[in-house]
């Protein structure tokens, strides 16, 4: 078999006090698909637990240092005042439905529980979707007042907001109202229990 030989070069003659420096370049390591999803889908796993924890922490649904209570937590109590007919209070009803007329049926069972026609007054409101018939009522001492009136006009909820306060007293602080916003309920259930 004949022999190759290849043409000479400054390679093939190093000095022999020379030290050999030279360069291996190593294969490229193949990247492995399995080993490389199961790190990214280990680390989506840690970063969507780590989210999912903060946002609890962050919400107030847990607690990293929750304290101990010593005894079993009290029952919030509300104290409901007690209905009063009270007909000291101006009355204002407002018609938040699709039926005309319906304020001024409203206002003829507010009169005739002992109001006086002079503090009642009845319209429309600027409304005609309005759910449920509500009786607002401007601070905690006025709550029994609205109890007692939405006995008279056959139920209704009560909710104390500064929405409707009534006229303007001397020092300029809203004066006390009764104020009723007939709702739909009132029209499924009849003209409310009159």
């Amino acid at each position: 078999m004949p022999t190759t030989t290849y043409p000479k070069d400054r390679f093939d003659e190093l000095p022999a006090d020379s030290v050999r420096v030279g360069a291996h370049r190593a294969e490229n390591p193949r990247l492995r698909p399995a080993v490389l999803l199961f790190w990214a889908a280990a680390a989506v796993l840690v970063l969507v637990a780590v989210g999912i924890f903060g946002t609890l922490l962050v919400t107030g649904r847990i607690a990293l240092f929750p304290t101990s209570q010593s005894s079993a937590p009290a029952a919030e109590t509300t104290v409901d005042a007690e209905p009063v007919i009270d007909t000291s209070y101006p009355v204002l009803i407002l018609n938040a439905t699709t039926e005309r007329g319906l304020a001024n049926s409203v206002r003829d069972t507010v009169v005739g529980a002992g109001w006086s026609s002079d503090v009642v007054d009845a319209g429309e409101a600027g409304t005609q979707d309005f759910a449920t018939t509500t009786i607002y009522y401007l601070t905690a001492d006025d709550e029994g007042a609205a109890r007692g009136l939405a006995e008279v006009v056959g139920g209704a909820a009560i909710e104390m907001s500064d929405a409707y306060p009534g006229p303007t007293n001397e020092d300029g602080t809203p004066g006390k109202q009764l104020t009723i916003v007939l709702g739909a309920d009132r029209l499924q259930g009849g003209d409310g229990g009159e």
